[in-house]
């Protein structure tokens, strides 16, 4: 456990995860909790300070989402963000009143106290302003710091009980001041020290798998070669040496030269213990005949688990079992405050009868913070900044059945894709680029007459964190090289067309 915590308290919203980065990037380690969390459970963890975060729904909705009261009686400091202020204001004897309006508005905010929150910062300050509740009345004890013209009550201060409330967001990007407001907040108010640091983790997380795993007993790791598996197999080998024992199962599914560029580096570079299985012949054996998307996820999971279960038994004495999850995982998969997402197979896919005790040394951090601790931990740029890619690897970038030929197919032309990206310097700048093969084929044209072949197309995006994306606009000579490679060099391929959908309404992949 960190020396000190934030615990952000989540009433739902777009901007919990957004906020709980901002406050990390700070140096100050934070998680997120449902907003119902009861204070006993909140005491327990030691918090050094506690947010309310939510930018939906109004108090006095018949299904309002509300704070165990005991929350308010810690004496921990307190900051209420926008639905956050609202609550607070309600519970503590204030008044709440509907504003009619429901979008953040821009407009100017009026600082009347230049200490607490806004201590350093000018008296006119830009801010969006979220506008379906505002506060009509502050609770007893507390006063008014800030107002603007929409909202007489912008921000609120119980100086006596360190608690504070903002009716806007500090965490979003066009709060140039917000980074000021809660740096006052965890420092100026909290006295928090800002000590979390990538070295800080490493040394904690190490620390904390020892003293999980013992002196004796051994752990499993699948290896995949993402950054999130790898960064946690060196985690735990850095903890417990050749007690881990890592499998890497190629189902035939991946990308071209992935194989053995991950068993190089694990196996000779550093000598931990990696048992390759290569599973070809019976993932495709498998999928044979096999349309369906959904189906094709179902079986490649189902046969993956199976895999990897008959290769840990041969093991015998490993009790443990490593995962890569990660924060967003384990947020997405469903909290409290807001539904499902998606669930993904590191939180809600293992079997009931799983015979291992878990552990996830990554399971709250975020992907940009997972690949700082890759770098600290010394693993090679081709691994950390690796683009993301999904389980059942090239099977849901071959649309409908997967062969072997179209595997090929597909295989080459994304590693040309991603060849050329990487010799123009754009790999870094994009969250994933990558070839589909649909299932469709096309009329074509050559010096040796008329083609009828398949056509691959291309997808690359921009994103913070895979729940919204942006499509990448390439430089037209580059997509131009991509695609006259494409059709020279991959047989059975004479069309090439880019994806411009963002997402929503697209997904990243096409399966």
């Amino acid at each position: 456990m960190p020396r000190e915590m934030v615990l952000i308290l989540d009433f739902g919203g777009q901007n919990t995860q957004l906020l709980a980065r901002r406050i990390r990037e700070l140096h100050v380690y934070c998680e997120v909790l449902p907003h119902n969390t009861r204070a006993d459970e909140v005491k327990a963890l030691q918090p050094k300070a506690l947010v309310l975060a939510g930018d939906a729904g109004s108090v006095y909705d018949k299904a309002a989402l509300g704070v165990d009261p005991a929350i308010y009686e810690l004496g921990i400091p307190l900051l209420g963000i926008c639905y956050g202020m609202q609550l607070m204001a309600k519970d503590l004897g204030g008044t709440v009143r509907g504003a009619g309006r429901g979008e953040l508005e821009e407009t100017v905010l009026t600082v009347r106290k230049m200490d607490g929150l806004f201590a350093g910062l000018e008296e006119k300050i830009n801010v969006r302003l979220s506008c379906k509740d505002l506060v009509a009345k502050v609770p007893p004890g507390f006063a008014v710091s800030a107002s603007a013209p929409e909202a007489p009550v912008a921000a609120m201060e119980d100086t006596q009980r360190q608690f504070y409330a903002v009716q806007f967001h500090p965490e979003v990007e066009n709060s140039s001041f917000g980074r000021a407001v809660l740096q006052n907040y965890l420092f100026r108010v909290a006295g928090l020290a800002g000590d979390w640091t990538v070295a800080s983790f490493i040394e904690d997380a190490v620390r904390q798998i020892r003293e999980t795993v013992g002196d004796d007993a051994h752990a499993v790791c699948g290896l995949s070669g993402g950054v999130d598996s790898s960064v946690a197999a060196v985690l735990v080998h850095r903890a417990i040496g050749d007690r881990l024992h890592c499998i890497f199962v190629d189902h035939g599914l991946l990308r071209k030269g992935e194989a053995k560029q991950v068993l190089s580096f694990f196996c000779d570079r550093l000598r931990m213990q990696v048992t390759a299985v290569d599973a070809t012949e019976h993932f495709l054996g498998k999928l044979a005949g096999v349309r369906d998307p959904e189906a094709k996820r179902k079986i490649i999971g189902a046969e993956f688990i199976r895999v990897f279960e008959q290769e840990a038994a041969k093991i015998g004495n490993a009790d443990y079992l490593v995962q890569g999850t990660v924060y967003p995982d384990v947020i997405e998969s469903g909290t409290a405050a807001a539904a499902v997402v998606k669930t993904h197979h590191n939180v809600g896919g293992l079997p009931e009868d799983l015979k291992f005790r878990l552990i996830e040394p990554l399971r709250y951090l975020f992907k940009d913070e997972v690949r700082r601790v890759g770098e600290a931990l010394g693993l090679p740029e081709e691994i950390v900044w690796r683009h993301p890619f999904p389980g059942p690897g090239l099977a849901v970038r071959v649309l409908g059945e997967v062969t072997r030929e179209k595997l090929e197919i597909v295989r080459e032309a994304d590693a040309i894709l991603l060849e050329e990206i990487k010799a123009y310097g754009l790999y870094r700048e994009l969250w994933q680029a990558f070839a589909i093969l649909p299932d469709i084929r096309s009329v074509g044209v050559t010096e040796e007459g008329r083609t009828y072949a398949y056509a691959i197309a291309l997808r690359a995006v921009t994103s913070q964190d895979a729940m919204t994306a942006d499509w990448y606009r390439f430089p037209y000579d580059l997509l131009a090289r991509i695609s006259d490679r494409i059709v020279r060099e991959v047989p059975r391929v004479n069309r090439v067309v880019y994806d411009i959908t963002a997402k929503p309404p697209a997904t990243i992949e096409w399966e």
